[in-house]
């Protein structure tokens, strides 16, 4: 390799860099100080949503169930006041009459004391690939150990009072399923009656339709809230390519996403437990989500709504809360009003949030999905993955054939790339003469090349394509498996069960023959090995650089590579692998095609014997 093709590969690294760097820069960077400012502008945003509305009531003042846990079994005697007893699951679970859940891919339960969703289990997930391995607990209830739940209702000043946290709703059934939507029922002193059909479908959507018929003398106004909750901060991932925490689409304002740790110092900031107000947001969404799971409100499309992110510290832990509130319904009397709102409360799959965006004009619901900065390679990237696993039943296979297609996609362009390579190696001894002959004349040394270059039509950035190409690819590729629950314990073949988890295997107990566990810093399966070797035999098919640092820096580059890329996902590992093995071929073809000499089997004998590599020269 020649001090050219050396300086293009150290580019072509330090654009890879450049384009972290860029994305932290111009992205990253800009939305924490978005972040930043709007939560030093909350305050006075809410005091103006508030002048605006006057003395509209918001989800989470008096009139309906703050963030703090309302609904919280009271402390026994000589206990904390406000500490709340924590029980099992079962024993909150049993604690209030509940009508059953029951579709194709959860369970769970209603509670009747509140009418709240806070028993959610997804049948078609486990913690872990093993077979007995528990099924995800997505909501709980207040009382557990982690409640997280949804709520709907109204607030507003009506005769009577309003159903909260601790009313007690009546069902016309005791389960819902998708073929049977239960109606929940509430009168108040005044005779005022609320009204709650819930339905379900077979995958994650609640459709809520509530209403108010006013028996009472005077017209009522009401304004319809949602929210969902969750009492304390839950473990995270805490990777900066992926979001966790509170979410939402705010009509133009766009996507919102605020971690925990944003919330709460917004709370600190403005000394507010309301976060971020918007007013009259048109289509949206709020919610809270994991790495692959996660609840959200989704109020009317064609009508206006607030929305916020909010936290209480008050109590022994943080509640964090997204709400919505909608617009004020009056009711004269003996009329009927009402609104419908939802709840999606489930695995982010990408059809079915697709098809909930299409179906229902969810304004960005696709969004949900964490695609990153670059969703215009991520999700393509995704798409071809997915069908082309439809079609072989296999993620893992998938991957290289998708690989063989980007490798067809970009092969003019990789292929003038490697035959600039191969001129260059070409007329490597007349650039030797070049630079022997102008060593003292830098400036001239390099009008020389450039004629040179420009003669022989020789581009002498070429060799930084091939690299460069992979770069997006290798992101979009990463993100895809790091966020896509349909990679989530997807298996290969043989010990890879799961290509969004690195290898499991690793040299130093021998691939598991030895019985003892390596820690996660030494665990170097198999695959990150052959991506090792793959990367090896790339480099060595070229002449070893003369300058003994870049020799050791390229000799290393294949054992840093594969320590480096043993703990990212098996899948990343397989493409790159395959993808190095492909390159190889390909470099191969081409370098004999222009009749430049591979060097892989002599650089071999000289790295087995520890010859001294020859001063590049004419090839015979």
């Amino acid at each position: 390799m020649n001090r050219e093709d050396n300086k293009n590969l150290i580019l072509a690294i330090l654009l890879s860099v450049l384009v972290f760097v860029g994305w932290t820069y111009f992205y990253g960077a800009p939305q924490m100080e978005r972040q930043r400012q709007d939560a030093e502008m909350a305050q006075s945003q809410q005091e103006e949503a508030q002048g605006q509305q006057q003395n509209i009531p918001v989800p989470g003042e008096a009139q309906m169930p703050a963030p703090d846990g309302s609904a919280e079994p009271a402390a026994p005697t000589g206990a904390l006041p406000g500490v709340a007893v924590e029980q099992t699951r079962e024993a909150a679970l049993a604690a209030n009459p509940r009508v059953m859940i029951d579709t194709a891919s959860k369970r769970g339960s209603l509670n009747l004391r509140g009418a709240r969703i806070d028993d959610i289990v997804l049948k078609d997930y486990q913690e872990n690939v093993e077979d007995d391995s528990d099924n995800i607990v997505l909501l709980s209830p207040t009382g557990s150990a982690d409640p997280y739940y949804a709520e709907f209702g109204w607030v507003g000043d009506v005769p009577g009072g309003l159903p909260d946290s601790q009313s007690l709703w009546e069902a016309d059934r005791d389960q819902l399923t998708p073929d049977a939507p239960v109606t929940l029922t509430w009168e108040n002193e005044a005779g005022i009656v609320f009204s709650r059909v819930v339905a379900i479908d077979d995958n994650a959507m609640f459709t809520i339709e509530d209403r108010v018929d006013n028996q009472a003398e005077d017209a009522v106004t009401v304004f319809p809230y949602g929210l969902v909750s969750r009492h304390g901060e839950p473990e995270t991932i805490g990777f900066f390519i992926l979001h966790e925490g509170l979410i939402g689409v705010l009509g133009e304002e766009g996507l919102q996403e605020y971690s925990y740790d944003n919330v709460l110092d917004a709370s600190r900031i403005t000394g507010s437990v309301r976060g971020t107000t918007w007013a009259d947001n048109n289509g949206g969404w709020l919610g809270i989500t994991d790495k692959y799971w996660a609840a959200t409100i989704i109020p009317d499309q064609t009508t206006p709504f607030q929305g916020r992110f909010t936290v209480d510290e008050g109590g022994n832990r943080p509640i964090f809360q997204t709400d919505v509130l909608g617009q004020g319904l009056t009711i004269a009397p003996g009329e009927t009003g009402g609104v419908t709102q939802r709840l999606f409360a489930g695995a982010k799959e990408v059809d079915v949030i697709d098809g909930y965006q299409d179906n229902y004009g969810i304004l960005r619901f696709d969004l949900l999905i964490d695609w990153g900065w670059f969703y215009f390679i991520t999700k393509p990237m995704f798409y071809a993955l997915d069908f082309f696993n439809a079609l072989v039943g296999n993620f893992g296979v998938a991957i290289l054939i998708v690989t063989v297609l980007l490798k067809i996609l970009f092969l003019p362009l990789a292929n003038k790339s490697y035959a600039s390579m191969a001129k260059m190696k070409a007329v490597q001894p007349e650039m030797m003469s070049i630079r022997d002959r102008y060593k003292d004349d830098r400036m001239k040394q390099q009008q020389e090349l450039m004629e040179l270059y420009k003669r022989e039509k020789i581009n002498p950035v070429a060799g930084c394509w091939p690299v460069l190409i992979q770069i997006p690819v290798f992101f979009a590729l990463y993100k895809v498996l790091f966020v896509s629950i349909e990679m989530r314990h997807a298996p290969f073949f043989g010990w890879i069960q799961d290509l969004a988890a690195p290898d499991p295997t690793s040299i130093f107990n021998l691939f598991g023959l030895l019985p003892f566990a390596v820690p996660a810093l030494l665990t170097v399966g198999v695959w990150p090995i052959l991506m090792g070797i793959t990367m090896f035999v790339q480099m060595k098919m070229n002449p070893e650089p003369a300058d003994p640092i870049q020799k050791a820096v390229f000799t290393w580059m294949p054992v840093i590579f594969t320590f480096l890329l043993a703990s990212f996902p098996a899948g990343l590992v397989i493409y790159w692998a395959w993808n190095n093995f492909l390159s190889v071929l390909q470099q191969g073809f081409i370098m004999r095609r222009h009749g430049v000499k591979i060097e892989l089997w002599d650089n071999l004998r000289k790295l087995i014997t520890r010859e001294k590599p020859e001063p590049d020269g004419p090839k015979s």
